[in-house]
């Protein structure tokens, strides 16, 4: 499934190199829970500063993992949206995204999640990468057909992975969610199962592969890991209320590096 990242502390499992084919100089990274300061209900590696964690535990996490990248990292205020931080572009120090694209070497795209669907895309060249937040209400919205125009390449030469999310067992929603996916997409349907009374649990990462394939992405890997059942390794908003973040990562090699 995964391999351990390169810089991260030997055996604490505090992030992981996707098991996703990438072409030279281009790089991803997933965290986890675990390897970092924070105390419970936060611990240990979260890296969200808008959860109620301490500022000064935020900071180390944040500063443990900034020393595994080859620049300082944007981090995003995401909101549930489709809006796309181009990073070459010198965006605002937080920009209101839920998306990120970089072509520049060392430009670091990043988003931050606890149920809701991590989403990284690379051009097959390695010339372009991105990085989104997709929760039922971004992929509703658009957020990956927004990203994927931001690229601005061909949908058939990109490939996606799709990180940590809440599992189809896990995600149970109202009918609400469901009829909002399927006035876009009648086949979405395929994508939820009757739950207690009228509600469904929903496959988060079905839909995005429908998503991405409706534009034109056939390379697509992961999305099988559960961050609700997996409560030792990963953080989840809908298990636990009051919990921590984490962080899905690409970006382009600095030239030479």
């Amino acid at each position: 499934m995964t391999e351990p990242a390169v810089g991260s502390p030997a055996g604490d499992g505090a992030w992981f190199v996707p098991d996703w084919p990438l072409p030279p100089g281009v790089r991803a990274l997933q965290t986890t829970r675990c390897g970092g300061v924070s105390g419970a209900p936060w611990a240990s590696f979260n890296l969200g500063d808008h959860v109620g964690d301490a500022p000064a535990a935020v900071a180390a996490n944040r500063a443990r993992l900034g020393a595994a990248l080859p620049a300082p990292l944007t981090w995003l205020a995401q909101v549930h949206g489709v809006a796309v931080a181009m990073l070459d572009e010198q965006p605002a120090a937080v920009p209101v995204a839920d998306a990120a694209v970089a072509r520049g070497a060392g430009k670091v795209c990043a988003v931050m999640t606890a149920d809701c669907l991590p989403l990284l895309l690379c051009d097959r060249r390695g010339s372009v990468v991105a990085a989104a937040h997709a929760g039922w209400r971004g992929l509703v919205a658009g957020v990956i057909e927004a990203t994927v125009a931001a690229m601005r390449v061909p949908a058939a030469e990109l490939s996606a992975w799709l990180g940590p999310a809440i599992g189809p067992a896990a995600f149970e929603v109202g009918g609400e969610v469901r009829d909002a996916f399927v006035a876009h997409d009648a086949g979405a349907a395929v994508a939820f199962t009757r739950g207690r009374g009228d509600r469904w649990f929903a496959d988060l990462p079905l839909l995005a592969r429908r998503r991405l394939a409706t534009l034109g992405v056939g390379a697509v890997c992961g999305g099988d890991e559960c961050t609700y059942r997996q409560a030792d390794r990963y953080f989840s908003y809908r298990r636990d209320g009051v919990t921590g973040r984490m962080a899905t990562l690409v970006w382009r090699d600095v030239a030479g590096s």
